[in-house]
């Protein structure tokens, strides 16, 4: 593959999923030898660290409107063979330059999440004008097929060129140890979360269903920051269960948190991909998720981890137990869990760009 100019753009690094997912691709393509360069609006630590140094960094101006013009100039200088978006207001943004520039056939805008998730009037504005966006576009891509389904049946867009490429799993560099039964059996019966604190994850249901479970000494890890922290500090408190509880805040890289646990547990009532599920199974941990689109799909509805209906804390509570119980084999979910390896994400985006140089 002859080597390529790339621009990302996303607003900032900040400690989210497709954040994280962006940085892993740009740094992966520039180590393939292609030349990259990361946009953003506004600087954020993050994800910082996963961007490779050969990469080079660009600010945008402040604004709105001031980070769309720069965006545009940046498409005029680089001319980039192929520039790419993440969510909904970065996308709006990139295609508003794209089209600025007569470049929107060289423009590739991704969707990592349902519209309600994003409820800002930008992102909605950028998720609502889908019907064209995805029209004037090189390519769009969606986390997955629950996703994409999503997008064309209930907001219009292009079937042809919208396409489905599973998020890059993150594993921590020289990371080569993996649990075999014994050693997983043997871990303390530590149940895991790892999510932003908000609404979507439901995590009032985690609690509800924690304080259900009846294995011996079980604990409750939860790994990540938001809005609703003192809420849920307060609801297990109330709860009784707020010593079995731990809140740990916002960790840059989780994976001692999942090499400490038994299983892990997401209780979201919508969630596109779910990278923490994938992230567990190539942990070898026993998954509890609910069925939402991400999460089912990566399990295979089932036979790689438990999937309960959204919002039942009796049901994840028995499944959280069945887990802690009887761990199993990590070995078939590490294997299945290379299916989300950063380098077959890699391989997919790359053949997906040459067809966009192709047809542009």
């Amino acid at each position: 593959m002859p080597s390529r100019k790339y621009l990302f753009y996303m607003p900032a690094l900040i400690g989210g999923g497709a954040e994280r997912v962006w940085a892993l691709l740009a740094s992966e393509f520039a180590r393939r030898g292609h030349e990259v360069t990361f946009a953003v609006d506004y600087d954020a630590a993050e994800n910082e660290t996963f961007i490779d140094p050969a990469i080079k960094r660009v600010t945008l101006p402040r604004g709105h409107f001031g980070a769309t013009l720069g965006l545009a100039r940046l498409l005029l200088t680089l001319k980039p063979d192929v520039s790419l978006s993440g969510l909904g207001v970065a996308n709006l943004k990139h295609m508003i330059a794209a089209l600025m520039t007569f470049r929107h056939r060289h423009a590739v805008i991704s969707y990592h999440g349902f519209f309600a998730s994003e409820p800002q009037f930008l992102s909605r504005l950028g998720n609502r004008l889908t019907p064209v966006f995805t029209r004037l576009c090189g390519r769009a891509v969606t986390v997955s097929d629950g996703l994409r389904n999503t997008l064309i049946a209930k907001h219009g867009a292009s079937s042809r060129r919208l396409m489905r490429i599973y998020n890059p799993v993150y594993r921590a560099e020289g990371e080569q140890i993996r649990p075999d039964a014994a050693a997983l059996a043997g871990r303390a019966p530590i149940v895991l979360f790892v999510g932003r604190l908000n609404v979507d994850k439901d995590l009032p249901t985690l609690l509800a269903a924690f304080s259900k479970v009846a294995h011996a000494g079980a604990t409750l890890s939860i790994v990540g920051d938001g809005p609703l922290r003192a809420d849920l500090e307060r609801e297990a408190a109330r709860l009784g269960i707020a010593e079995r509880v731990r809140f740990l805040g916002y960790l840059r890289d989780p994976s001692a948190a999942y090499r400490q646990a038994r299983c892990l547990v997401l209780t979201s009532k919508r969630e596109s991909f779910g990278n923490v599920v994938a992230e567990a199974l190539d942990h070898g941990l026993p998954v509890v998720a609910t069925a939402t689109d991400g999460p089912s799909e990566i399990l295979e509805h089932g036979r790689f981890g438990t999937v309960v209906p959204i919002g039942d804390a009796s049901a994840i509570a028995r499944a959280i137990d069945k887990a802690l119980a009887e761990p199993g084999d990590p070995m078939p979910r590490m294997a299945h869990a290379a299916a989300f390896a950063v380098d077959r994400a890699t391989d997919a985006y790359l053949a997906m760009t040459e067809t966009v140089i192709a047809e542009a």
